[in-house]
Formats: C-alpha cells, structure tokens, sequence
C-alpha cells in the first residue's frame, strides 16, 4: 500500500530518509506541524487532521463527529456573519426553542402533537430570522477567491481532516482562516443542518444498496467495537442530535494537543513557524481525555446477515485482524494486492475472466478504520445467471489456497512492485503527501510510519502469506453479509 517517496524528485531504491525532509514542530499549546518544501510550483497543500472520529462518540449520540464536519463550514464569530453580536442573540433563543421541540418530540411522537408543531413554528421563525445575518459560505468563498482549490473534509471511525490547497503567497490567509474555525467556531444553522445530515443519510445509505450492505455487514463483525456504527450515524441518533453535546465533543476532543497540520509545497519552514505561532498560538490547550473502548472479543462462530433491497445481488466477507502496526498487518498489504489488485490479480482473472461468475471482485485491508484492530474484506456480485453461493465459494476456494500452496517468487515480487509503484502515484501531488503525514502521525502515532512501511514489505516471503492465511481465513473468524434481490410483491 506505501512507499516512502516524498523528495523533490522520485528517487531510486529505497534509501529515502523522510526525516530529512519532513520538519516536525509543536507550539506550546500542543499543537503539531508537520512542513516539506516542494517547490515545484508556487502552491502549497495543507492538511488539517483531529484525532477523534466516530469511534469517540457516546453510546445515542452516533453522527456527532460527522455532523461537526458540517458545523465547522458555517463559520466563526468573525467569518460568515454581518453581525455577531446580534446574531448571537438569536442563536440563544434558538438553542431554548429547538432543545424544548426535541424534549417534545421525544416525550411525545404523535404526529399531530400540536405542542411540537407550535414549538417547530417558532423555530423556523427564529432560523429565518438569524438567516438575516448569515453571510453563506464565506469560508468557501475566501478560499475560491484567493486561488483555493481542492476545498473538502473527510470523517471517518478514527480521524476527521480538512483540506485545502492555496497559492504560496496566501498561507496567511488560510492561517487567519482555519486559526478562527478552530478558537471561535459558530454552529449556526444547526437544526437545519441536521436535517439536511437525515436528507443525506435517506439518499447515501437507505438508497444505496452497496453502502447498506455495508453498513449491516459492520454492525454484524463487531457486536462491541464502536466500528459497529456508521458514521454518519444512526436515524434515531442523527434525529436527536443536541447541540449542547456537539459543543462537549467539539470542546474535548478538537483542541490544538489533538490537532495534526501538514503544510506541503512552496513554502520555507522558518516563515511557516512565525505564522503559525502568531495565528496559532494564542489557542488555549485542551487536551483530549484517555476514553476507554471496548474491545472486540475474539469471534466464536461465523456470522452471516442478509438484507432484501430491489437491487442486483452483492456480498462481503470479513475477517477480523490486528491494526497497524501489527507485523500482521503488512502482510496483509500484500495479500490484498495479490487476491485483489487490477486485471491481473487472483480474483478478477479467476471470477471475472476464466469462470465469468462475478461482474466485478475488490478487496481492502483494514476496514472500516485502522487505530483499531479491524477487518480484511472481499467484495463480489454475481454474473446472471450465477449466483451468491457460487461466488461465495470461488472467493473461500481462492483464499483457501493461500492457506494451502505457497505464492511463486514471481508473483511475490510482482506484488511488492505494485505496492511501491501504487504509491508513489499516491504521491504525486502536494496535497496527496499532506494527507498520508497527517493520517498517519494520527493513526500510526507517527509519520515516519510510511518510511518504514516498504522496508517491512520488502522483508516479506511466501512463508509470512501462508502463516498469515492460515491463523486468520477461517470459518470461526468470517463475517459474511449478502444483499439478495427482493422478489417480494
């Protein structure tokens, strides 16, 4: 999956020292930057990555850390508001109006409750009334004006990051920016938004045949793990979300001690430094407290769930396995780049190619996230007039063969090459090395993890493949989940 090429220029073999080049350095409120110069072209990638994601969320209140991604775009005290203390006001009676609609509701779900309907009167009054002082979007519209490209976040079970990329001559910009949405963030909007989060799980999950599948196949291979939940939450959680817990989540864990920044591109470190400190700086430490999380007991028996949908049929297998960076772990890598990685892999050339039984086969390690031990998946749909089961048994028969025969020389290397080439094109732009520094000083603890990563493939041989396949691809270990066609009329 990695491999350490972040010099100016591609460099050859691999004797790459990514400390050389990669400037690591905390301010005093604990907050890390992580600085390469490229100079290549006068732009600059930054990433911006908190340590907590959906596994950090309490127990009702799933969708939190998803739905702060979508707060923290509305704006601060400075930025996307004509005037705030006015504004500031109204957002107080929001706050009591919309916590006594949600006490109603629960209290009472009746549909024809006339209190709720009273109490959603006055919200929508009050909302169109601080409408009045919003200024849409001005994040976006700072960025897009002064050059900004690539504008996105991202929350997933470990990590939520930002990013942006800017012209070289706007760093002070964007520390302006993304130093104000961290100190002074306004969730304005917020039972708008959460509706618009309910509209986007309707259409993104219930809708979407693959990603309910994959839903329902989490919450079968983890019965304690919070990778069990999704992200972007469950229904009853996301209809509830209160804001006085969104502020809690956003105050313990997006502190500056719980904050990774990678700044790549046309920049020189020491200036980077002034600015940060100076925008930076003057954030007041708040550090993340340890949560405990339960742990997934080893399995003791296959699991198997099926959901109907109108749609073609699917399935994913899962196999419970160590986190990064487990040795087990890399050996992984290579087993998915084997079984599963373009034409010329075991499973497209065996299902799709020479049996035509499946329409498409991929595979991934280390789902739905890596801080904790995780899962090796499979995915397949059939060929009409195949079906689930003879799909299922061609993916058990290629796996069982890494647990019985030995890979070839030849395709051990092909596979090392392939993880290497891989991701030096993962690598080729400012903004694709900001994102793998920050992901990885989050998730592995430290960036240099990608220095080290080809080094322990390299190290790899057919022995570790057939250990690996035999401890872990077993009936007691998998999760199987299949979406059939519901014929029902």
């Amino acid at each position: 999956m990695f491999f350490t090429m972040l010099a100016g220029s591609l460099c050859e073999g691999r004797d790459f020292n990514l400390e050389d080049r990669v400037e690591k350095f905390l301010l005093p409120n604990g907050l890390t930057f992580l600085v390469l110069q490229r100079h290549f072209s006068p732009t600059v990638a930054f990433s911006i990555a908190y340590r907590v994601g959906a596994v950090e969320e309490e127990s009702g209140r799933t969708g939190t850390a998803h739905f702060l991604e979508h707060m923290l775009f509305k704006g601060t005290e400075t930025i996307g508001t004509k005037d705030y203390q006015a504004e500031r006001l109204i957002l107080k009676e929001i706050d009591q109006i919309g916590s006594f609609f949600d006490e109603e509701r629960r209290r009472n779900p009746r549909p024809d409750n006339r209190r709720t309907a009273e109490l959603e009167e006055r919200l929508k009054k009050l909302e169109a009334k601080a409408k009045s002082f919003i200024v849409e979007s001005e994040i976006d519209r700072l960025y897009t004006e002064n050059g900004g490209v690539d504008l996105n976040a991202g929350t997933g079970h470990d990590i939520t990051t930002y990013y942006v990329s800017l012209p070289s001559n706007k760093v002070e910009l964007w520390a302006r920016i993304e130093s104000d949405r961290m100190a002074k963030p306004v969730f304005r909007e917020f039972y708008t938004e959460r509706k618009v989060v309910q509209e986007e799980r309707l259409q993104s999950i219930e809708s979407n045949p693959h990603r309910l599948l994959m839903e329902q196949f989490f919450a079968a291979a983890f019965s304690a793990h919070p990778y069990r939940r999704p992200v972007i939450g469950w229904p009853s959680d996301i209809k509830y979300l209160n804001k006085r817990y969104v502020s809690h989540f956003y105050d313990t864990y997006y502190g500056p001690s719980n904050t990774v920044i990678a700044i790549v591109g046309d920049v020189k470190t020491k200036e980077i430094r002034e600015i940060v400190a100076r925008y930076f700086g003057s954030i007041a430490t708040r550090n993340a407290p340890a949560r405990d999380i339960t742990e997934e007991s080893p399995q003791r028996g296959p699991r198997r769930v099926e959901i109907l949908f109108d749609a073609e049929p699917e399935i994913a297998i899962g196999y419970h396995k160590p986190n990064l960076p487990h040795a087990d772990d890399y050996v992984f890598d290579l087993i998915d780049n084997i079984l599963s990685d373009g034409r010329s892999s075991r499973l497209y050339r065996e299902l799709v190619e020479r049996q035509g039984i499946a329409s498409s086969v991929n595979g991934a390690n280390g789902l739905p996230g890596s801080r904790f031990p995780n899962l090796f998946c499979l995915f397949a749909k059939p060929r009409a007039p195949h079906g689930i089961a003879e799909v299922e048994s061609a993916l058990l028969h290629e796996l069982n063969r890494l647990r019985e025969d030995k890979v070839s020389d030849r395709e051990l290397e092909k596979a090392k090459n392939a993880i290497r080439n891989d991701f030096i094109k993962g690598l080729s732009s400012n903004s694709g090395i900001a994102g793998m520094l920050t992901y990885f000083e989050v998730v592995a603890g430290d960036y240099r993890y990608i220095s080290k990563h080809y080094d322990r493939i390299e190290s790899l041989n057919a022995d570790d493949i057939m250990r690996v396949a035999r401890q872990y691809f077993n009936n007691i270990n998998r999760t199987t989940a299949v979406l059939m066609k519901d014929v029902r009329s």
